[in-house]
């Protein structure tokens, strides 16, 4: 009996070990992948950050790694297959994840569907600016200026010392200038149907004024059978 006791240790501690195995392995994958990522090396981290992630699903650190990695040689729908993998698991990270996501909706050309994920990002995160530029650089994309100006005045207030701001403060006039310009075309247009209106009644008082006074002199020429004598009587063959 005192022999099994040994043999239960032992094999108990092998049992905790092989438990721990795994996660102690995307650990360390997850280590050497976040290190030759750092170092701008996303096509060697692939693999180390992919087997930290199978090896240990809710590791989302390694899941935005990966889907960075992805997207840095192009390979957008595995990225997108990842962030979407990592959403529902994200906790406080769920922001970022979206926010992923939407960069990687935007480099494929879909900037609806990246507003959508930009938006998400800043329900789980109100404060969070970077989402708000994007998502205004995605309604530029789709021609929604008027919100595009909103978003950017958004993240101006919640970041006020970017270095993108000089760059955003011009774009920012510009499509104030392109509301200007949009006005004066518009009114512009209204001017020009008015006129073309006034133009047109014009025109047509002069046509039926025209065709009165042609009636009105035709009166005397009319050639109805009331006009017509009837001279039978004064024509008699002998």
């Amino acid at each position: 009996m005192n022999s099994v006791k040994p043999v239960f240790g032992v094999f108990f501690g092998l049992l905790l070990l092989l438990c721990g195995g795994a996660e102690l392995w995307a650990q360390s994958a997850f280590t050497r992948g976040e290190e030759l990522f750092m170092q701008n090396r996303p096509q060697e981290a692939l693999a180390f950050l992919e087997s930290a992630v199978y090896e240990d699903p809710a590791h989302i650190q390694a899941f935005l790694y990966l889907g960075i990695a992805y997207l840095q040689i192009n390979r957008v729908d595995d990225a997108i297959a990842t962030y979407k993998k990592a959403l529902p698991r994200g906790g406080t990270e769920s922001a970022r994840i979206a926010y992923n996501l939407g960069n990687a909706h935007f480099m494929k050309g879909d900037p609806a569907l990246a507003r959508q994920y930009y938006t998400l990002a800043i329900e789980s995160d109100p404060e969070y600016s970077s989402a708000y530029l994007n998502r205004a650089n995605a309604l530029i994309r789709s021609g929604d200026l008027r919100d595009a100006l909103t978003d950017y005045e958004v993240f101006l207030s919640l970041d006020p010392g970017s270095p993108k701001r000089e760059q955003v403060v011009r774009l920012m006039a510009f499509v104030r200038a392109e509301f200007a310009a949009e006005e004066r075309r518009r009114v512009m247009a209204e001017e020009a149907a008015i006129a073309e209106a006034d133009r047109r009644r014009r025109l047509l008082a002069e046509v039926t004024e025209s065709l009165q006074a042609v009636a009105e002199g035709s009166k005397g020429l009319s050639a109805g059978s009331e006009d017509v004598q009837d001279y039978d009587s004064e024509f008699e063959l002998e």
